[in-house]
C-alpha cells in the first residue's frame, strides 16, 4: 500500500484543466481550414484536383470551398492553392449540428449548439454513449478511447461508454457504415430508449470520407438515422472530439 501511495505522489495530477484552460496543440496540427479574402485567378483549380477526399470545390464567386464533412485535414490544397487563400488553423473546435454548417467558405464558422429542451435537462449533465464502429479503420476509434485516460477524464464530465445500448442515452458512430455493419447499427439504434441522440465521429461516419460512394458502404450515417452532433476529421483530435460533445451537453 505505501508503495502504491508513493507511487501516486510521483505521478501527481495529470488531468488537464479543459475548460478552464485551453490546450496547446502540436505545432504540426492542422485545425479548422480558413478562406483567406479574395479570389483565384483565371480557371486556376489546382486545389481541387489534388483533394483525395472530393472536400474542395469552387464557390459561385469563384472561391475555394471546404466541407469539413468530408475534409481528411492532408493540407495537400493548401500547399497547391497558388493564391494562398487556404490554410489551416490552429483552432480544434470543429463540431456542427448540421453537416451544412461543417462548409468553409470564408464565412464565420458557427460552432455546435447545444441540445434544447427536454435533451438538455435529461442528458445536460450526465451522457452514456453506446459507440459503434461502422466499419472504420480504427482510427476516430482510437482517439474515443483516448478520452478515458487521465489526461482527458471525460467521466470528470459525466460521460461513459456503456456496453450495451439499453443502458446508453445516446450513440457515437465511427465509420463509413459499411454493408456488413449497416443493420447491426439500425438495430443497435432502435435499441436506444427513448429520447436519444447520435453523434457522427469523423469523415467516414459524416460522409464517407475516402470511401464515399464506393458500393460497399453507405456515406456515412446521416441518411440512416437522424444525426444531432458531426465531429469532423481524420481522425478527430481527441480535444475536438470532447469539446464537441460539451458543447451538444451545453457545458461550454
Amino acid at each position: 500500500m505505501l508503495q502504491i501511495l508513493k507511487a501516486r505522489l510521483h505521478q501527481q495530477y495529470r488531468t488537464f484543466p479543459f475548460p478552464e484552460k485551453m490546450p496547446a496543440m502540436a505545432s504540426r496540427y492542422r485545425g479548422r481550414p480558413q478562406i483567406a479574402a479574395g479570389n483565384c485567378k483565371g480557371d486556376c483549380s489546382a486545389c481541387v484536383a489534388v483533394c483525395p477526399s472530393g472536400a474542395l470545390s469552387r464557390g459561385s464567386d469563384n472561391r475555394p470551398v471546404i466541407d469539413m464533412g468530408r475534409c481528411i485535414f492532408c493540407g495537400a490544397c493548401e500547399i497547391a492553392c497558388k493564391e494562398k487563400l487556404i490554410s489551416f488553423s490552429q483552432e480544434f473546435s470543429l463540431a456542427a449540428n448540421k453537416k451544412a454548417g461543417l462548409l468553409i467558405n470564408g464565412t464565420e464558422f458557427k460552432t455546435a449548439e447545444a441540445m434544447a429542451g427536454e435533451l438538455k435537462k435529461l442528458f445536460g449533465r450526465s451522457l452514456k454513449l453506446r459507440e459503434v464502429s461502422a466499419g472504420g479503420c480504427g482510427a476516430c476509434e482510437a482517439d474515443v478511447n483516448v478520452l478515458a485516460t487521465p489526461t482527458f477524464d471525460l467521466a470528470r464530465f459525466g460521460i461513459q461508454f456503456v456496453a450495451s445500448p439499453r443502458h446508453a442515452d445516446g450513440l457515437l458512430v465511427t465509420g463509413p457504415v459499411s454493408q456488413n455493419m449497416k443493420l447491426a447499427l439500425l438495430k443497435t439504434y432502435e435499441a436506444l430508449p427513448s429520447p436519444k441522440i447520435v453523434i457522427a465521429t469523423g469523415a467516414c461516419a459524416i460522409s464517407g470520407g475516402l470511401f464515399c460512394d464506393n458500393a460497399e458502404v453507405n456515406n456515412g450515417v446521416a441518411d440512416l438515422i437522424p444525426v444531432d452532433l458531426f465531429i469532423p476529421g481524420c481522425p478527430p483530435n481527441p480535444w475536438t472530439i470532447l469539446e464537441g460533445i460539451l458543447r451538444l451537453m451545453g457545458r461550454l
